[in-house]
């Protein structure tokens, strides 16, 4: 059980960092990052509107999941938040590359999805802040409606990529 616990603890502490500093580098510009200017100009080039609130909303959801995966506090929402902007990135801008990290495709991102889904579903583990206060995870049924949630934004962010969409883009534009 130690191992286990242990083995938790090392990887909600580690996805929660690396979700921590990739979201301060899109909205503060911290460690080379662009800050929250570079990250609209990055969502305008996946096409992805209004830029603006899709930059926010990324940057924040790394940022403010990370932290909490950090912690390990509330970590299905964590989860989520971080499941959600991989998912993002992996439709709009990995998946056109491939499936191989080294030419820019979306295998690492996948691997950051899965492990932040699977992290939702099991939890942080007795070594975390929802640990120390009793915060079990979600059932199962609530955690599937976020993942629900999760393909609808997936499609959402997928639809104005496809051919049909583009050709009818303006008209469906209020």
């Amino acid at each position: 059980m130690i191992a286990l616990a242990f083995g938790l603890l090392l990887i909600h502490l580690t996805l929660g960092l690396i979700f921590l500093a990739h979201g301060a580098q899109k909205l503060f510009g911290v460690s080379g990052g662009h800050g929250l200017q570079g990250t609209i100009h990055m969502i305008e080039m996946l096409g992805l509107h209004p830029a603006k609130w899709w930059a926010i909303a990324a940057a924040g959801g790394e940022f403010i999941g990370g932290l909490l995966m950090a912690l390990g506090l509330f970590t299905p929402l964590a989860a989520l938040l971080i499941a959600s902007a991989m998912l993002v990135a992996i439709i709009r801008a990995h998946v056109p590359k491939g499936f191989w990290n080294s030419q820019g495709g979306y295998e690492y991102p996948l691997v950051l999805f899965i492990v932040a889904l699977a992290l939702g579903v099991i939890g942080a583990g007795p070594y975390s802040l929802d640990g120390a206060i009793g915060f079990a995870a979600l059932n199962p049924a609530w955690f599937i409606v976020g993942l629900l949630f999760l393909v609808i934004l997936g499609l959402v962010t997928w639809l104005p990529s496809t051919s049909w969409v583009q050709k009818h883009w303006h008209a469906l534009q209020p």
